[in-house]
């Protein structure tokens, strides 16, 4: 059995309730057993096999700006300390339910009745769903089509496989490549098809423009933390995503009672507020705050720096909708000359990165610019 030592260093930032990883090199190591040096204390950890690689998972609790850390990994070994984690539940009704130390995080929802995935609910740190209710009768609600947590774009190829009106595209469940519970993180890795209206006719394989890999990765810590990474292939022609504010690559839709309009708030990195100083312009994270059953919470979308257009632009409304948008410029300008459309060319890739945060409070309470680096700048570690 190989025991070595890890070296963490926090770098410039405080890390709290930190994900952090160390690369094992080939999937040969399936299990391993970590604690902290000169501790007899095990720390929950989790080997991921991704693409062939293998990798270390934990949560650093807390580690000040500057300070290392060092641990006692044994590959090979069956770790203690590793009930309470995240729990993957597939049901009949169509669904993955998301637990996270026991409690309902969210569930992934992919039925063939449904135009396309998407994340329902999403419960934040008071217990309370933080998304708009999906219970609610369809007529009832504006814009039908933002459900919650979603991926979708308004016209690729003259497709809108963003709204649901009459001849809308679909994006259709066609299987998990993983579905993975422990003690550290559960991920979901779903596969989908962006396909047309019945009838609709289309020169490629199944009549399918773009072949989508979603992998959802949830983190056990105190309050909701996910990451999506978004693949996005053009199958036997190249796929156009036209210039128009209606998409989002990653999508919310927040709870009624947290809208600017009833109370709430819009921030983004670079400090704007509000829907006239967010919407449209590039910035590394965005977030929305307000009001549920009393008490303030928000969720946060941040935006990977090897992501696709990052920093990416912001579909933002007052009226509860965020959407991280990279290809509407000439709506975010006015200027019909300004065009951020993309041609992804045939048997080619399109790939996102991104982090949902639910905290507590608003941006500033909730420390969303310290967390933004542990996602884009996350503590190094190395096997020394």
């Amino acid at each position: 059995m190989a025991t070595k030592e890890i070296a963490l260093k926090a770098g410039p930032h405080d890390r709290l309730h930190c994900p952090a990883s160390v690369p094992l090199g080939d999937a040969g190591v399936t299990q391993a057993s970590l604690r902290e040096s000169g501790s007899d204390a095990p720390v929950p950890c989790q080997v991921v096999v991704r693409g062939g690689q293998a990798s270390l998972h934990w949560i650093v609790e807390d580690l000040k700006a500057g300070q290392e850390r060092k641990y006692q990994i044994a590959l090979g070994a069956e770790g203690g300390g590793q009930k309470g984690g995240v729990v993957l539940e597939k049901t009949p009704e169509h669904e993955v339910r998301v637990s996270v130390a026991g409690k309902l995080a969210t569930a992934y929802r992919y039925g063939a009745d449904l135009a396309r995935p998407h994340l329902y609910p999403l419960v934040g740190p008071h217990g309370d769903g933080v998304t708009r209710n999906l219970a609610a009768p369809g007529d009832k609600l504006d814009h039908p089509h933002h459900r919650s947590v979603w991926i979708a774009h308004g016209e690729i190829n003259g497709l809108n496989n963003w709204a649901e009106t009459p001849g809308h595209g679909r994006t259709k469940h066609t299987g998990f490549d993983a579905l993975e519970s422990g003690p550290v993180l559960g991920r979901i890795v779903a596969k989908g098809d962006w396909v047309g209206p019945e009838g609709w006719a289309c020169p490629t394989r199944a009549n399918k423009l773009l072949e989508e890999t979603a992998e959802w990765t949830f983190y056990k810590a105190p309050t909701l933390t996910f990451d999506l990474r978004l693949t996005l292939k053009a199958m036997d022609m190249d796929v156009l995503f036209a210039d128009t504010k209606e998409g989002g690559l990653a999508s919310i839709r927040v709870q009624e009672s947290m809208e600017v309009r009833h109370g709430g708030r819009i921030e983004n990195a670079y400090g704007g507020i509000g829907e006239k100083e967010t919407w449209g312009k590039p910035a590394h994270w965005c977030d929305y705050s307000g009001p549920v059953n009393g008490r303030t919470v928000g969720v946060t979308i941040m935006d990977a720096p090897d992501s696709f257009r990052h920093p990416t632009r912001w579909h933002v409304r007052d009226y509860g909708l965020m959407t991280a948008n990279p290809f509407g410029l000439s709506h975010y300008t006015g200027d019909i000359k300004q065009r951020s459309y993309y041609v992804l060319p045939a048997g080619q890739e399109l790939k996102a990165s991104y982090r949902f945060y639910v905290h507590a409070g608003d941006a500033a309470e909730g420390r969303v610019r310290e967390r933004y680096h542990d996602f884009a700048n996350p503590p190094v570690a190395q096997i020394v």
